[in-house]
């Protein structure tokens, strides 16, 4: 079968299932388990006779089934009927409770496919594939495709765990990471930025030594959400990082609670979105509830419940010295008083804060999202703020961008890129100017300020623009009704957002 046969059949499988009211996130789960017993099988015969072990099946007490089978996929592929639903329910539950990568792509699973007869077609559709043939660029549209329609289904919550892809390019494009390096995103997701770093470093010329690192030591993340880093295990395991045997390279621990004391190269992240951090605990009538927690780290310089900016913190502590980070964040970080206004000082001193980009709405699966991008690079100790300027480029100012019939690409942020200058950020020249002989007029996106303007400002505030919005004189040539009722709704929510934290607020300090 041809490579875009095996994607159709894919993506029409997962229509069908999703008319029996199967969504995309469950054909997602069950995908994900099947794959990797199938390719787990494959690679235990030649060539790669790779040896893999899997456990005996065991009853809900845990004990070993009398029967003595094996949770592999010859053993599955061979049920039929209820003896396949009731076997295929028994081995979840069995492979969850092992270690390492096992135990973490099955850790809490469950069978989503009540009708024998469907999964029973999901399980041939993949058995008549050889998948570890397969190029991983096949492999990786159809797993990230998946995803992506995942994270469409805007019910379910799944859109805060996917960046949106040509972001995610151009970060790493900016950042530009080398081979034998460290890379790590505390809040990974399903693993974009892993991928779109992979991929540029991978298209540089590795030798075999490097090759291997690239594989096996440069990637490491966090995910506390089960369903979303088994996701991110296969994406990347599909995508031939890590090995099938090897040990887990995301960990299922919160990153914000503890620092297991090792340092990386570079930080590529988007955190999750929502202010407050927040635990799950049983209450006294034995009912589990979400509970608003103050980070209290020694190694931070402010205490506070902002998820945010204490992710922000945390990543300065993740960076070696010599580190580098790009990093999604949503605007209340820029000019938020308080705790917000320690960690700015604290990052324009500490580390050489050279560059953010303002996001438009409108290109995030969550409504309402404000978001830009810092780009800083850590630095040893000094007397002296590390930061002498910051370069902002406003891509919010003007700019409407829709998922469906106006989704941003990575040629859109190309501007950017070729401001930002990655092969040498020293020699950057501003678009901007207030003298419209210059020709770039106060329509240039690009703008330096210096460390004493910024520190200068009220709060030292960063969320700083200069572009005159048309709407608000040009009402001869107003967009698209769609685009004007989008943005409604975006400010609409991004207020019902502000109102709620400042209730939460409120609530917690009486």
């Amino acid at each position: 079968m041809s490579e875009s046969a095996i994607v159709s059949k894919v993506w029409n499988f997962a229509n069908v299932l999703r008319d029996d009211g199967v969504g995309y996130g469950d054909y997602l789960e069950q995908i994900t388990y099947l794959l990797f017993l199938k390719m787990a099988d494959e690679l235990n015969k030649p060539p790669y006779n790779k040896g893999l072990k899997f456990p005996k099946l065991k009853n809900a007490q845990g004990e070993e089934d009398p029967k003595g089978e094996t949770c592999d996929w010859q053993t599955l592929s061979q049920k039929r009927g209820l003896e396949l639903e009731t076997f295929y329910n028994q081995m979840l539950r069995s492979l969850g409770s092992e270690k390492g990568t096992l135990g973490q792509i099955f850790v809490k699973s469950q069978n989503k496919i009540q009708d024998p007869s469907k999964l029973l077609k999901i399980i041939d559709m993949i058995d008549k594939e050889q998948w570890s043939l397969m190029g991983t660029d096949i492999k990786g549209k159809i797993y990230e495709g998946l995803l992506e329609k995942n994270a469409e289904d805007t019910k379910s919550g799944a859109g805060q765990y996917f960046t949106p892809r040509s972001l995610i390019k151009t970060m790493v494009a900016c950042l530009r990471p080398k081979p034998m390096k460290t890379i790590i995103d505390p809040a990974c997701g399903t693993g974009g930025f892993f991928l779109a770093a992979y991929d540029f470093i991978k298209a540089q010329d590795l030798d075999q030594e490097e090759k291997a690192f690239l594989k096996n030591e440069t990637f490491y993340g966090n995910e506390i959400v089960a369903n979303t880093r088994r996701m991110c295990l296969m994406n990347m395991f599909l995508h031939n990082i890590g090995e099938i045997d090897g040990e887990t390279l995301i960990s299922s621990a919160d990153a914000l609670v503890s620092d297991n004391g090792k340092r990386y190269d570079y930080v590529l992240a988007n955190p999750p979105f929502g202010k407050k951090s927040s635990m799950t605990i049983t209450n006294e009538e034995g009912k589990q509830e979400k509970q608003d927690y103050i980070i209290n780290r020694q190694d931070f310089v402010a205490t506070t419940a902002n998820k945010q900016l204490n992710f922000m913190q945390h990543i300065k502590t993740l960076l070696k010295i010599t580190g580098q980070a790009a990093v999604v964040l949503p605007d209340n970080v820029l000019f938020e008083g308080g705790a917000g206004e320690t960690v700015r000082k604290e990052l324009m001193k500490t580390t050489e804060l050279h560059t953010i980009l303002r996001l438009p709405t409108g290109i995030f699966y969550a409504q309402g999202v404000k978001a830009n991008v810092l780009f800083f690079d850590n630095k040893p100790a000094s007397k002296d703020p590390w930061t002498k300027e910051v370069w902002i480029y406003d891509y919010r100012s003007n700019i409407s961008h829709t998922l469906k019939k106006n989704p941003m690409t990575s040629e859109h942020l190309k501007d950017f890129v070729k401001c930002y200058n990655p092969e040498n950020r020293n020699k950057r020249t501003e678009t901007w100017s207030e003298d419209p002989s210059t020709g770039s007029g106060p329509e240039g996106r690009w703008r330096k300020f210096t460390y004493n303007e910024i520190i200068e400002r009220d709060k030292t505030n960063l969320d700083i623009f200069r572009i005159k919005d048309k709407s608000l004189t040009d009402l001869d040539n107003l967009p698209d009704p769609d685009v004007l009722a989008n943005e409604i709704i975006e400010n609409i929510e991004a207020g019902l957002l502000s109102f709620k934290e400042i209730m939460e607020t409120i609530n917690g300090d009486e």
